[in-house]
């Protein structure tokens, strides 16, 4: 029986590395004043619900792996992998800690049936989480272009708008998506002891 669980927990998120892979690839670039393209992506959809379905840990490491992968495999992205991994990591991670209200071992074979008010707030805050991140790095790297404060905090205006897009479409989307995958997993016996 632990067997099947570890096996179930590794296979979860091996999918869903697989699903946030495939979801940055359903992207619209925007082009930016300095620095590389920013796209509105459904990435940070399946990201959160890595969160939802398997926990911080296995979610996050989903949401990293899934990431940075596609970054390693686009030219244009592929300095930022590193930061991919850790900040989708931190988004699913910290989606997944509420969600799971701060149970580390959140998520699969455990999926617990989901409270919609906390998996809003969790998405809320793992996205706010990214935002924050990908917002604060960017504008360090216009700085460190040799850019004013005032050019690079400009700069930051269309990735912060193509992030705040990101960011409603992630919440709206992933939690209805997490509820119709736990009635799923629930009716098809996949979890059950």
């Amino acid at each position: 029986m632990k067997n099947r669980k570890s096996i179930l927990r590794i296979v979860t998120v091996g999918l869903l590395a697989a699903l946030v892979f495939a979801g940055n690839y359903l992207s619209f670039p925007i082009p930016v004043a300095v620095g590389n393209v920013t796209r509105i992506h459904l990435g940070n959809v399946l990201c959160l619900l890595a969160g939802f379905v398997a926990g911080p840990v296995g979610g996050g490491l989903a949401a990293g792996i899934g990431g940075g992968l596609y970054d390693m495999m686009n030219p244009a992205y592929i300095a930022d992998a590193p930061f991919t991994f850790a900040f989708k990591f931190l988004l699913a991670f910290v989606c997944g800690l509420v969600a799971h209200r701060g149970k580390l071992s959140g998520g699969v074979p455990r999926l617990e049936e989901p409270n919609v008010p906390r998996y809003i707030a969790a998405g809320v805050l793992g996205s706010l989480t990214y935002i924050v991140l990908y917002i604060g790095k960017n504008f360090i790297e216009t700085l460190l272009l040799g850019n004013a404060p005032e050019v690079a905090a400009l700069a930051q205006t269309t990735r912060l708008l193509t992030s705040t897009v990101n960011a409603v479409l992630a919440v709206v989307l992933s939690v209805p998506l997490s509820i119709a995958l736990y009635k799923a997993l629930k009716s098809s016996k996949v979890l059950s002891e």
